[in-house]
This record gives structure tokens, C-alpha cells and sequence, in this order.
């Protein structure tokens, strides 16, 4: 055939043989971009199993165990990673007519990581240490007023002394741990358990190893997928995760490509990834606030007062210059992301009014004084509208106060920022109320629960009333929320609430900001728009890829 067509171009002249090739040169052309055209047009772009993703942490994890991983940010990503909640592990639930007791199936066949049966019996063990005192578990309020027995080896049978509307949030985050683990540990011995650091898992992922420093610097984490992982099983095979003492670090990491991704960036921290990379936003339903105390402040006892500090805050300023627009103004105790947000009552502070605040305080007897500080005599001394601020050492909370610094001179009000570390703003301050306004942020659980922020029962540690807020009206309105499962009912009340909060004025509310996540431009799956605490991005990590190929459709 070759032989044939050979001996037909030799007979061809100088000029056809040259337009022959070039025909041919043509039609090999437009046969492969056919061929390609074809190829795509009839394919997709899919998933694949297999590759390694490594995260970047900034901190250290203490105990990778959800019966006592604290607010170290740490613990609670990797408890994500690697365990499953009560919800995920369950074949079905029900709850009965008086929405206090709930039954729970497990499904068939659950094992943890080290090939032990998952039974019924790790639910109601990991519950009953929760609750036990000497645990010191965080989850320990959440879980008060509940009792839990086991029906059969698949299910547990849970009991509410008071129906709780938002209940299944509490069960949507409860961790399993595993009771052949910890069975026959004492309580209060639990942070001493070498499985804190090397868990057994019901997760996407199992531990594999770490490494640490001779200092005792854990360094890295190294984990792959738990084949008896009850959902989708992991499309990343093997997920690493290294820790840093400093964010400069993990973003100079990140630089040098050493690490995949990295959470929990500010808007000022964008500009200094240099490589090529993703950046994903998500809302969180959180808000920071000023919150006073009055008890400590004789001034702030004067509603005048905390009006006056409120309408003169520019919110719109602070996120432009603080956040580069990536936030969202908050006016309340309820995030407008969440149900039961009352927009129409926030419509009149989407503006500060410098002048208003000045006219309030004149009235309300505050002159100034030669240093620009406005006084007043109450009880025959002067007091003057001089205040100290606790301040978390967050880069955009010590410039956040700054502009509020300058706002409030501005009305002949002198602010004092005091900078702490955000352990001690705990230790120190909000766990003796030892303060007169505090910046700080409440985040709630996807729900408009605001019972623990607001109750005056939760004025004094552990409660989180950081503005000591006592108003009976307010108390029946949060404990109705909590047992009303009718949305519309349930949104009346609220509206009540916020407009109680907005008429006292006892915080000033400031911004919800966004949630940054930056990862390498490989990884695919990422889809976390709304997460309720940062951890929750990893709520589909079993769907998160950096392998693809082309599969016919």
C-alpha cells in the first residue's frame, strides 16, 4: 500500500508533490483537532482518588478528642478531620409528640478505625462522660438536663427535660469517641491519655504518625482515609496537616508551596500569599461587640451614655478600612445569616450621626472639660466619660478600637485600649467580669439561641453575659425560644428580644467578618459559603480533590 502510494508521488511534478504535503499537512491537522474537539465535547472532567493535601495550622493540638477539645482551634480541626457526628453515624432518628424524647438508630455495621465494632454503647458513653463533672468538658452545659439510655446494641433512647427547639444542632455536632478506649480511664485522667494525641477514629480520616521537635513542638500530622468511614469515603488519600507558632510562618510556608492550604486569614493577610492560589469566603454567624459593663462604669449605668457611644460608631468606616469591604455590619445580637434577623428594626443605624451623639450627651449634662473630656457630677464627685477597653490581640480588633478611639474623642469621650492575649482577656477579665467595656466576638450555632449571650443567669462565669444584662421580659422571651419549634412564633418573640438589646443599648455592635481560606489552585471541592465555626470547612472534606481526569460521559 505504502510501496503504491510512494511510486504514485514520483510521478507527481516539483509543484503538485508540494501541494500534496501541504494537503496532507492540512488534513493531519484538522483530523487531530477534530479528534480533540471530539474527545472533549464527549468527556468531563472528574474526580479522582488519590494525591496528598497538606493544611497549615497555627498553634498546637493539646487533645484530639471530643470529649475535650476546648476553643484551641487546633483540636477542634482535627477532631473534624477525624471524627463523625452522632447525626452521621445514625440510620434514622425520631422525636415524639412532646419533642423531649428522641431515639436514634445507628446504621449496620459501623466500625472504628481499629476494626472495633461501633455499637450504641459509644453514644451513651460519650454523653455520660460529657456530663460528668470531673471530665471538665466544654460541652458539659450544653449537654445538662438530658439523660440517655441504650435500647439495643443500634440504638439509644435520649431524653430532654425541656423540649429544645434546637436540638438537633446539638446532635448534628456531637463527636463519637470510642468507649473501648476510654472505658476504663478515670474521668479526670482524660487529658493524660496518650490517644489524645494518636486517635481512634470514626471519620474521614485515621491517624497514621507525627512528628515532633525535641522541644515537644508537634510539627506535623499525617492521616489517611478511615476505610470504615460510614459516608462517601475521601477522595484525597492522604491528608497531612503542619503546625506553626506564628501565622507569618505558615503564610511564608504556604509561599514556598511546603503546604496546600491555610484558614483563618485576615483581609491584611491576602496581600503577602505570593504564590499562585484560590481564595474561598465564607459567612460565619458571628458578631464582634463592644460590650459594657455598668457595674464597673458608673457612667455606662446612663442609657444616654451608651446611646450616644452607639450612634457614633461608622461600621461602614471600619469594615472599608479594617476589612477591604470583606465583612458585614452587625446591629444586633443575632447575625443577619441567621433565621429570626430583624432587618427593619436595624434600618435607621446604617449611618453614624456624630453630631446627634454630641447633642444627647449636652443635654445629659457631660461638658467638656480643657482636655477635651466630657465630665459630669454624679453623687457630688465628677466622673468623667473616661473608659478602659480589653482588647483581644487580633490585628483587626487593636485597629478596629483605634478609628473607635477617634470617633469617640471626637464627641469628648477618652478611650483606653488595653491589649491582652486573648487567654488572658478570658482569664483575666471576662471570667471575673473585671472590666469596663470589652471587644469581643460570640458566634452562634447556626441557630438563633442566644440564651447563653443574653439569660441573666449567664451574667457570671462560665456564662457568657459579658454585658451583666438583667431584664426579666428578656429572660421568658429567650427560654420561650428555646422550646418553641413554631418559626413564626419563634421569629416574633426574637423580634422582641433584638428590639429589647437595641433599645438598652448594653454593647455596641459592630461587624460579622468573612472567613478566608487559601489553598493551591489544585485543589478542587472546596465549597464551604456558610460554616458555623472555622472547623466546619471541613464538613465535606471528603469531597475536596487535587486529582482529576477524563472520563467519558
Amino acid at each position: 500500500m505504502f510501496l503504491k502510494i510512494s511510486q504514485i508521488i514520483k510521478t507527481f511534478s516539483k509543484k503538485e508533490r508540494y501541494f500534496f504535503f501541504i494537503a496532507l499537512a492540512v488534513f493531519a491537522v484538522s483530523g487531530t483537532l477534530w479528534a480533540t474537539n471530539c474527545y472533549y465535547k464527549n468527556t468531563v472532567l472528574t474526580p479522582v482518588r488519590g494525591g496528598t493535601y497538606t493544611e497549615g495550622l497555627i498553634g498546637q493540638p493539646i487533645a484530639i478528642n471530643p470529649l475535650i477539645a476546648t476553643d484551641n482551634e487546633a483540636d477542634r480541626d482535627l477532631v473534624n478531620l477525624v471524627f463523625a457526628s452522632v447525626l452521621d453515624l445514625a440510620e434514622d432518628y425520631k422525636v415524639d409528640e412532646t419533642k423531649k424524647i428522641w431515639n436514634i438508630r445507628l446504621k449496620p455495621d459501623l466500625k472504628w478505625s481499629d476494626d472495633e465494632p461501633l455499637t450504641s454503647d459509644d453514644v451513651v458513653f460519650t454523653i455520660a462522660t460529657i456530663q460528668d463533672p470531673d471530665t471538665r468538658s466544654p460541652l458539659f452545659a450544653t449537654w445538662q438536663g438530658v439523660s440517655v439510655e441504650r435500647l439495643s446494641e443500634k440504638e439509644v433512647r435520649i431524653i430532654l427535660k425541656n423540649p429544645y427547639g434546637f436540638f438537633s444542632d446539638n446532635l448534628k455536632n456531637l463527636k463519637i469517641a470510642p468507649h473501648h478506649v476510654f472505658d476504663n480511664l478515670p474521668p479526670q485522667n482524660l487529658r493524660l491519655s496518650d490517644y489524645n494525641l494518636k486517635p481512634v477514629s470514626n471519620g474521614p480520616y485515621k491517624f497514621i504518625n507525627y512528628e515532633k521537635r525535641a522541644d515537644g513542638f508537634i510539627e506535623k500530622y499525617y492521616f489517611t482515609i478511615n476505610p470504615n468511614y460510614v459516608l462517601e469515603k475521601p477522595l484525597i488519600k492522604n491528608f497531612n496537616v503542619w503546625f506553626f507558632a506564628s501565622k507569618a510562618e505558615a503564610i511564608d510556608a504556604f509561599n514556598q508551596k511546603a503546604i496546600s492550604g491555610i484558614g483563618g486569614l485576615e483581609f491584611k493577610d491576602l496581600p503577602a500569599l505570593k504564590v499562585n492560589h484560590n481564595i474561598s469566603e465564607a459567612d460565619i454567624p458571628r458578631y464582634y461587640a463592644i460590650f459594657f459593663n455598668p457595674g464597673i462604669s458608673a457612667p455606662l449605668k446612663e442609657k444616654e451614655v451608651r446611646i450616644a457611644l452607639s450612634e457614633t460608631i461608622d461600621r461602614e468606616k471600619i469594615i472599608n478600612a479594617v476589612f477591604g469591604g470583606k465583612a458585614v455590619a452587625a446591629f444586633g445580637p443575632i447575625p443577619s445569616t441567621v433565621a429570626g434577623y430583624g432587618a427593619a428594626l436595624y434600618s435607621s443605624l446604617a449611618s453614624s450621626s456624630r453630631e446627634t451623639a454630641i447633642n444627647r450627651l449636652e443635654k445629659a449634662g457631660w461638658k467638656l472639660n480643657e482636655a477635651g473630656v466630657r465630665t459630669k457630677m454624679v453623687q457630688k464627685n465628677t466622673v468623667s466619660l473616661e473608659f478602659d477597653i480589653i482588647v483581644p490581640s487580633a490585628q483587626f480588633l487593636t485597629d478596629t478600637v483605634n478609628l473607635i478611639k477617634d470617633e469617640w474623642q471626637a464627641i469628648g469621650v477618652k478611650l483606653n485600649p488595653v491589649v491582652l492575649k486573648p487567654s488572658e482577656v478570658i482569664s483575666q477579665s471576662i471570667k471575673t467580669r473585671n472590666y469596663q467595656m470589652v471587644i469581643f466576638g460570640n458566634i452562634l450555632n447556626n441557630n438563633p439561641d442566644i440564651f447563653s449571650f443574653w439569660h441573666s443567669s449567664q451574667r457570671f462565669h462560665p456564662g457568657l453575659n459579658l454585658s451583666i444584662f438583667n431584664d426579666k421580659t428578656m429572660d421568658a422571651l429567650l427560654e420561650s425560644v428555646r422550646q418553641n419549634f413554631d418559626d413564626q412564633s419563634r421569629n416574633q418573640d426574637l423580634g422582641k428580644i433584638q428590639k429589647i438589646i437595641h433599645d438598652h443599648k448594653p454593647a455596641v455592635f459592630l461587624f460579622s467578618p468573612k472567613y478566608f481560606y487559601a489553598a493551591s489552585k489544585n485543589l478542587g471541592g472546596f465549597s464551604a459559603t456558610f460554616i458555623t465555626t472555622p472547623s466546619n470547612r471541613f464538613d465535606n472534606v471528603n469531597q475536596w480533590h487535587v486529582k482529576t481526569a477524563r472520563v467519558f460521559k
